[in-house]
């Protein structure tokens, strides 16, 4: 079985801007899991534990909307947290301009990927970046201070060209993500 999901890679330039704000975040001492800025991604399907011979049919399945998204552009900006900022859960980072097309470009896929067996997700897609997960409300106050600080910080604008299928292997320092199937949009 291999654990896998569909994302969006994230570069360099946005990593290390990720890098700075979460240093600064850091610094509140809250009781947070920060994820790693090299290892963030924009994930559109997290398919969970599938058997190796699914990979070729997901592949194929989405095909269609692939093709006929061409590449596009987004933008980082802001900071905020989940389900809201009073009660942080997931620090983000989000994403804007060129945000509709993203939306109809998920939509897309995970109409064509029910087709073959994987259940949509049960909650809208709200397109951002995972910073950290709270795990006690140990230093919220001060993180939900420093949050605020960053709620128009400019992270810069990418282009997306392509999506990729990756396969996840948990371990204790960490998951490392291999890349199965780089998928170029427009194509």
């Amino acid at each position: 079985m291999i654990r896998s999901f569909l994302a969006i890679e994230i570069p360099r330039a946005i990593q290390e801007k990720i890098e700075e704000v979460q240093k600064d975040l850091r610094s509140s001492y809250a009781d947070v899991r920060w994820v790693n800025a090299e290892k963030i991604h924009l994930t559109l399907k997290f398919f969970g534990s599938i058997e190796e011979p699914r990979i070729e049919p997901i592949t194929q399945s989405i095909a269609g909307p692939i093709r006929t998204t061409s590449p596009f552009s987004l933008k980082g900006r802001g900071v905020g947290a989940f389900p809201n900022l009073k009660n942080p859960r997931v620090i983000w980072m989000g994403l804007v301009d060129g945000k509709e097309v993203l939306i109809h470009f998920q939509k897309q896929l995970e109409e064509e990927l029910e087709k073959i067996g994987f259940e949509p997700e049960g909650r809208a897609f709200h397109p951002h970046l995972t910073l950290g997960r709270m795990r006690s409300s140990k230093g919220r106050e001060e993180l939900i201070g420093r949050i605020e600080k960053h709620q128009e910080e400019e992270f810069g604008d990418f282009q997306v060209e392509r999506v990729v299928l990756f396969k996840s292997d948990l371990r204790p320092t960490g998951p490392i993500y291999t890349s199965l199937r780089e998928l170029r949009l427009g194509g």
